[in-house]
């Protein structure tokens, strides 16, 4: 049974960070790619960070870019979200994604390219 959970949520003020971890089991993590998306009220869900299997490439949503640090930890089956220089604009549930190959590609952002999905974790920046 595959597993995918986040964690690490939680409110701060603006300007500050936040990490937020993302485990998986019953899956062949070190094979997939996988990625950070995230939905605000009312809007669509969007992709914020991707990173291959064996950790290169990644890759960035314009709005997190020099803002947000993607890594993962193969031996611990562990994604994570680095996040700085937070907004007001940066609240959303944020969501772990695994996707069905091990490269992000230049489509990555794409929802369907993704088979396995957490429940995710609500980050909120107050101003």
């Amino acid at each position: 049974q595959v597993q995918v959970m986040e964690s690490g949520g939680g409110l701060v003020q603006a300007g500050g960070s936040l990490n937020l971890s993302c485990t998986a089991s019953g899956l062949t993590f070190n094979g997939r790619a996988m990625a950070w998306f995230r939905q605000a009220p009312g809007k669509e869900r969007e992709g914020v960070s991707c990173v291959s299997a064996s950790g290169n490439p990644k890759y960035y949503t314009a709005s997190t870019s020099g803002r947000f640090a993607i890594s993962r930890g193969n031996a611990k089956n562990t994604l994570y979200l680095q996040m700085r220089s937070l907004t007001v604009e940066d609240t959303a549930t944020y969501y772990c994604a695994a996707a069905a190959n091990a490269y992000c590609s230049t489509q990555w952002s794409r929802l369907e390219k993704y088979s396995y999905w957490g429940q995710g974790t609500q980050v909120t920046v107050s101003s």
